[in-house]
């Protein structure tokens, strides 16, 4: 530890501490603009000046490390004249556009111009102006506010991992660009605007939206992947405005992904704002009176074997829980199932179907091994993760088979089945690799879970690591990679066939169902044929194009809700918002559809459902699940990561207008002459 005085306060910091670290350790408050913590130090705004004893000049205090017997002051009269020099020169250039930018209210420059700026300046000389650049559909820019900071360089350098944003010309004539003039190709690309410290990068979908003060600001969390990423709604009467990053270092550091962020506009197209029943071949309005009458009618005459239900991907806890309780209770039938495909899940423990290794854990993991998965657009928050891993430790990664570019250079092997008989046996050069490694991470995606020989490899690998001590309570190497926000809930809440068969998805396929109810379910792969559709879902989109009744639910951003993340932990999602129309509550629609069919509520109200919900998640993660794992045998196949639709991955972004965008963008990207 060293030991230093800051403002006459004797303290002690680590070693490796910057002075601007140990001075808002002592309580002091530094300002910044071109520091940030998640980023490598440039030292360029010097706006972080104080005064360090002996020396005949202020420091920067962000670029200068602690050491012993340091005495700082940061309140002098130096230090202030020296602070309102250097803002006096950052705003020599800069317009004076504030009323019309849309960083106001939340404008670093702005609040530290205030009190460290003067009332006039000194310059006579006309300023600058710097051409707007081009960044793709998602980031405006109004460069002749850039104060070059530099913290969107070092972001998609460092975090993005898509070194396209860069410096050309010096000084003043100095301009932050693309280097060719097109999008940035990063599904993490508007964490930029988060962190420029002026108005030079803006929401280019937000721009002349709403001021700050004008919007609601209700705390949640992300659906559009398993991640469960913090994050902050802003809304403006019922209408959602936009999406921003809550700090969460367990899970998504302070980063979302651009799905995350600007899906959000597909929450008000193509919305369901009232029940629908299809007459001679057409949808008709309804009221929900006729709907649950004919959904009452249509199921009585229907023996419970032939009704299946489907859960979406999603679908909040307490809707999953009361369409189980509604499967049993009402309609007498186990044929409920969350599952799109035909996925091998052992759900005799949790950590059969986790992300084990957790998703700040995988930053300590050895050696990473990928199994029919591409991270960057199935989980693209644990995929900066791993790129943070290697660039600090130069982690080996391995994958089987070519991905695609992951934004981190990794070892492809042979995509086939053949290579884990070979490693289970102790016969490949990856077998001495995880016995070597203390942290070891095998990720299974969900295209190697789908194979004729997935029972063989999930149980032959988790025995393998099992006899070389890589499962403990210490570490587990097992990870599952979840692609839906449902999935892990669902499998908590045991709704999936009998002993994770796939024996409704196999009777859905041979269309033996005569009735089929969609919970926000729009993914499955069948031909309807004389199935009686309903339809509980948020939009129109696939489930409600072949439905025979529909009922108009609601969003993530629209009711309370919990999710757990594909770590397992359990997380509650806050109503930002409400439903459009006479649009209801998923777990209401489905009480008073129980009520209609049965004259019984599930439920007296929400909170008994919670009981119930919690009640049941407590009793089942204690208890090991009735799981007879399949006699297996292994096949020789080759392995496919599935090629994922990310910007139109679910109902809400398919919905959405700037995804839609951001696809084309990346559709129509020029080719240069690196590219293949």
């Amino acid at each position: 530890m060293l030991k230093l005085k800051v403002n006459d306060i004797d303290i002690e910091v680590e070693k490796g501490t910057t002075v601007l670290q140990a001075c808002e350790q002592a309580g002091a408050e530094i300002p910044r603009f071109c520091y940030h913590e998640k980023l490598s130090i440039a030292g360029n705004c010097r706006m972080c000046l104080v005064e360090m004893e002996k020396s005949p000049k202020p420091i920067a205090s962000c670029a200068m490390p602690a050491a012993e017997g340091m005495v700082l002051k940061t309140n002098t009269e130096k230090v202030k004249k020296a602070r309102k020099g250097v803002m006096e020169f950052l705003l020599a250039n800069h317009p004076l556009d504030c009323p019309v930018c849309d960083q106001g209210g939340e404008c670093d420059l702005q609040d530290q111009s205030m009190y460290y700026g003067i009332d006039k300046s000194r310059f006579k000389e006309n300023k600058r102006y710097v051409p707007e650049k081009y960044m793709g559909p998602l980031i405006k820019t109004q460069m002749t506010r850039c104060i070059h900071c530099t913290r969107c360089i070092r972001f998609a350098t460092e975090v993005a991992g898509v070194p396209e944003i860069g410096a050309i010309g010096r000084g003043e004539d100095m301009q932050i660009t693309t280097y060719l003039e097109k999008a940035m190709e990063s599904e993490l690309s508007a964490n930029v605007i988060d962190l420029c410290p002026v108005g030079a990068l803006t929401s280019k979908p937000y721009v002349f939206e709403a001021r700050p003060w004008e919007l609601k600001k209700t705390e949640t969390i992300d659906v559009m992947d398993a991640v469960g990423s913090n994050i902050r709604v802003d809304t403006y009467g019922w209408e959602v405005k936009r999406v921003l990053p809550r700090i969460n270092e367990e899970i998504n550091e302070e980063w979302i992904s651009d799905k995350t962020r600007y899906a959000c506009d597909g929450l008000k197209n193509q919305r369901l704002d009232t029940p629908y029943i299809k007459i001679n071949g057409k949808l008709k309005p309804s009221s929900w009176e006729d709907a649950y009458k004919a959904i009452s009618e249509r199921v009585s005459k229907t023996k419970s074997e032939k009704i299946a239900g489907f859960i979406g991907d999603m679908t909040n806890m307490e809707t999953i829980y009361a369409a189980k309780e509604f499967f049993e209770k009402t309609i007498k039938s186990a044929n409920l199932e969350s599952r799109e495909e035909k996925l091998y899940i052992n759900t005799n423990k949790r950590i059969n179907y986790l992300f084990n290794s957790s998703i700040e854990g995988i930053e300590k993991s050895d050696l990473i091994i990928l199994i029919g998965t591409n991270p960057r657009f199935e989980a693209t928050i644990l995929n900066s993760r791993i790129r943070k891993n290697f660039l600090k430790n130069k982690t080996e990664i391995i994958s089987l088979g070519d991905v695609g570019d992951l934004t981190y250079p990794y070892n492809v092997i042979d995509n086939s089945t053949d290579i884990i008989k070979e490693i289970v046996e102790n016969n490949h050069e990856i077998s001495k690799k995880i016995k070597q490694s203390n942290n070891p991470s095998l990720i299974f995606g969900q295209s190697i879970l789908k194979l004729k020989s997935a029972p063989y490899i999930f149980e032959e690998l988790k025995k393998y690591l099992e006899e070389n001590g890589k499962i403990s309570e210490e570490w587990n190497a097992i990870n599952i990679l979840q692609k839906n926000s449902s999935a892990v809930g669902s499998f908590d809440l045991n709704v999936l066939a009998k002993n994770s068969s796939y024996e409704i998805l196999e009777n859905l396929e041979k269309n033996n169902y005569e009735v089929l109810i969609l919970f926000g379910q729009d993914n499955l792969k069948f031909q309807k044929k004389n199935e009686f559709i309903i339809y509980i879902g948020s939009h129109g989109d696939k489930g409600a194009n072949i439905a025979d009744v529909i009922l108009p639910g609601a969003t993530y951003t629209e009711q309370d809700g919990y999710f757990t993340n594909l770590e397992g932990k359990l997380q509650k999602a806050y109503k930002a918002s409400y439903p459009p129309g006479e649009a209801k509550e998923d777990w209401l629609i489905i009480n008073e559809l129980s009520s209609f069919i049965k004259r019984k509520n599930l439920y007296k109200d929400k909170n008994q459902l919670i009981d119930a919900l919690l009640n049941y998640l407590n009793l089942n993660n204690q208890n090991e699940t009735d799981f007879k794992v399949p006699e297996y045998d292994f096949k020789s196949e080759k392995i496919f990561t599935d090629e994922i639709d990310y910007y139109h991955s679910n109902v809400i972004a398919r919905a959405s207008k700037t995804m839609s965008e951001c696809k084309n963008t990346r559709m129509s990207l020029p080719k240069t002459g690196t590219d293949n």
